[in-house]
């Protein structure tokens, strides 16, 4: 049943209620507004808040499920999932709702892993890892997860920390920055239900790129490295879930603000998106050899790399080191030339790589971006010059 004029000034006069800390009268006003709209995911969830806030635990896990089913009678899998996670830790147990959520969510039996090739049916329901696996690994993962709540101005990620867990903004708003010169703090992205952050952290180890702070109150789903590495042990198929859409994140990220392929159509960069090919290399490997033909355009997602150049005369010089955000690899196969210069490994590194083929069919044949690819090579020529000087 749809939400009704009667049922919003219902809520209305119950948040007012709540937010002067009349918890009982507040309460009570919600579930006044559910009889007039019994299928109103919000005034459930609501409700449950209310009566968990009041210490009615029993009541509260109840209306956790009720509010569960709610938000999957209305399509939406993380209010679902989150709501039943909070009636989980309030039982002790798992609710039977998990079930529900499960098969209405999960991959179908007999579909592709993890392609979500049978997503295109039901676009609205998908959501990242969760709508990869089927309904047994998905019942674990649930189990798996946890839901944080913050409050305006508390950070969530802190950018240089140790990071170990993905998020999900289940409800509120929350606001990503990174430092700038003079340690000021710079705004990149707004993010709003629905948004994940943190993925990098589910595949390598390393500190936060950027800190994340909520703007409104704010409830989250923490999806732990730990907890799912021991979730993969008995599903492996939450693995690649999780390596699939650690991939899509990366390579869309770098599409949309790398200035190599802004300028490409949607339509390319999704063409595009398919042919990178996400490697973890260990430290001392050699990536590109000086002399040799290129092979690829890399993108250095984490880690750093070392740059030498070696002279006729045996002199091996270190060229400045490549670091997390850095491209290499293009000027060869801009110019058709062999590599200018040796990249090895100097630690672990994860690094997003596009096949020659791949590089030339879909960016160096795009009109207006061979000038800015050419002007990228010049610099980085310069800077390799002013080494050797030096």
């Amino acid at each position: 049943m749809a939400d009704t004029p009667h049922a919003r000034s219902l809520k209305a006069q119950a948040a007012a209620l709540a937010a002067e800390g009349k918890l009982e009268a507040a309460l009570a006003g919600y579930q006044d507004a559910l009889r007039a709209s019994p299928g109103d995911a919000e005034g459930h969830q609501r409700v449950a808040e209310l009566l968990e806030w009041l210490e009615r635990t029993p009541e509260a896990a109840r209306a956790y499920d009720d509010a569960a089913l709610a938000w999957t009678q209305a399509g939406d899998l993380l209010r679902a999932v989150a709501a039943a996670v909070l009636s989980r830790g309030l039982r002790g147990a798992r609710p039977r709702t998990v079930l529900t959520l499960a098969e209405r969510f999960a991959r179908p039996p007999g579909a592709l892993a993890p392609t979500f090739a049978w997503l295109a049916e039901r676009p609205d329901t998908h959501v990242p890892v969760l709508s990869g696996v089927g309904r047994e690994a998905f019942v674990a993962l649930v189990e798996a997860l946890e839901v944080r709540a913050f409050w305006p101005g508390q950070r969530v990620v802190e950018e240089g920390q140790p990071g170990a867990s993905m998020f999900a903004l289940v409800e509120g708003q929350a606001e990503v920055t990174r430092r700038v010169e003079g340690n000021a703090r710079q705004p990149v992205a707004t993010l709003g239900p629905g948004d994940f952050f943190g993925e990098v952290a589910l595949v390598s180890e390393g500190p936060r790129l950027a800190s994340v702070e909520v703007r409104q109150r704010s409830v989250l789903l923490e999806f732990k490295r730990e907890a799912l590495s021991r979730v993969s042990a008995a599903y492996p198929e939450v693995d690649a879930a999780v390596q699939d859409f650690y991939q899509r994140r990366l390579v869309e990220n770098l599409l949309r603000t790398s200035p190599l392929f802004t300028q490409l159509s949607p339509t390319l960069k999704q063409a595009m998106s398919r042919e990178f090919d996400l490697r973890a290399i260990p430290a001392g490997q050699v990536l590109l050899t000086q002399g040799q033909p290129g092979d690829a355009f890399y993108l250095l997602l984490r880690g750093q790399c070392q740059l030498s150049l070696s002279q006729p005369a045996g002199r091996t010089v270190a060229l400045p080191e490549l670091r997390e955000g850095d491209v290499f690899g293009e000027i060869s196969l801009l110019l058709d030339k062999p590599v200018s210069a040796t990249v090895r490994t100097k630690t672990a590194c994860v690094v997003l790589r596009l096949e020659r083929a791949a590089f030339e069919r879909h960016v160096v044949s795009q009109p207006g971006l061979k000038g800015l690819l050419m002007r990228m090579g010049t610099e980085r020529l310069q800077q390799t010059a002013k080494a050797l000087i030096v």
